[in-house]
């Protein structure tokens, strides 16, 4: 299989990438600012804290989360 053909099956029907990491890895991550837990937002490709006080979301950048509170995006930014 090539690399272009794992990006593809990698894809969703709109053509964004999707979230996709194993549940036992997401039962353990934690928000680095407030360390409640993270929830998927497959729409955003992030990671969002589950804290409605902190609610920072976090990139997901090639399947890797980046859990840096300086990469995080504010609930209130676009």
């Amino acid at each position: 299989m090539t690399a272009a053909a794992v990006s593809a099956d990698d894809e969703t029907k709109e053509g964004v990438m999707a979230v996709d990491l194993a549940p036992e890895l997401l039962e353990i991550l934690a928000c680095p600012n407030c360390h409640s837990s993270l929830a998927v937002d497959h729409e955003a490709d992030e990671l969002v804290c589950t804290n409605t006080a902190c609610g920072l979301a976090y990139p997901v950048r090639d399947q890797i989360p980046v859990l840096l509170v300086d990469e995080a995006r504010r609930p209130s930014e676009g």
